[in-house]
């Protein structure tokens, strides 16, 4: 379970950090101004979708082990207590649908 974790938010980092956005879209919001922000995901939405989150394995060992996982800006200022304390910022991502 730890390795699911590491590996699918060295990921989520990555890939968050490159490109700097809020949480999880339908397209590349800097690239294509209809990109649509999701508050919430599955796990299968990733994979179906093909939504370039964190890679497949790593979609399907958090899916496994039943991880949840929020996709938000963590350079925006105090979004990191703002994810502590529960408030919905950024993309959910987790196995139910909501």
């Amino acid at each position: 379970r730890d390795f699911c974790l590491s590996r699918g938010l060295g990921d989520v980092y990555k890939r968050q950090a490159k490109n700097s956005v809020d949480g999880v879209y339908s397209a590349d919001p800097k690239k294509d101004p209809n990109a649509k922000k999701y508050t919430h995901l599955t796990y299968m939405d990733l994979l179906n979708k093909g939504l370039q989150v964190m890679d497949s394995t790593a979609t399907s060992m958090c899916m496994d082990n039943d991880m949840e996982l929020m996709v938000f800006n963590m350079n925006e200022k105090d979004n990191i207590v703002k994810a502590m304390k529960g408030e919905k910022i950024g993309t959910i991502i987790n196995k139910e649908e909501k």
